[in-house]
């Protein structure tokens, strides 16, 4: 089975061709969207060295003890933002639900016009 790379320009165009599939893109939302598909590119490189490195989730300090390893924790923080992004961007189901999305109208011109071909 091969591997895709997530790269943050396929999660901006998967990102943009989902919420047109919802009804919910806006040209206006595209920063959001780059700042979201980087979260996402970061999340996939860094989850990816975790798995190389053995999943290994804690370190020991100094005193012998151990201690969540930074990368876990910094996994979980992305986690949290992403989050965050999809519900800012209606790309979860808890979030679709609730918002009500204005289909334009369609002028009764433009109707009759649509139904000549």
């Amino acid at each position: 089975m091969a591997v895709t790379k997530v790269t943050k320009a396929a999660v901006k165009r998967t990102t943009i061709r989902d919420m047109k599939s919802l009804g919910t893109y806006k040209k206006e939302y595209d920063r959001i969207i780059e700042i979201y598909a980087e979260l996402v590119e970061q999340y996939a490189i860094l989850n990816e060295r975790f798995a190389s490195e053995g999943y290994q989730y804690e370190v020991s300090t100094a005193d012998g003890s151990t201690k969540k390893a930074p990368i876990v924790a910094t996994l979980e923080s992305l986690r949290k933002d992403i989050l965050a992004y999809t519900d800012r961007l209606c790309l979860n189901p808890k979030t679709i639900d609730g918002i009500k999305i204005e289909k334009k109208k369609t002028s009764a011109l433009a109707a009759a016009l649509s139904g000549l071909e």
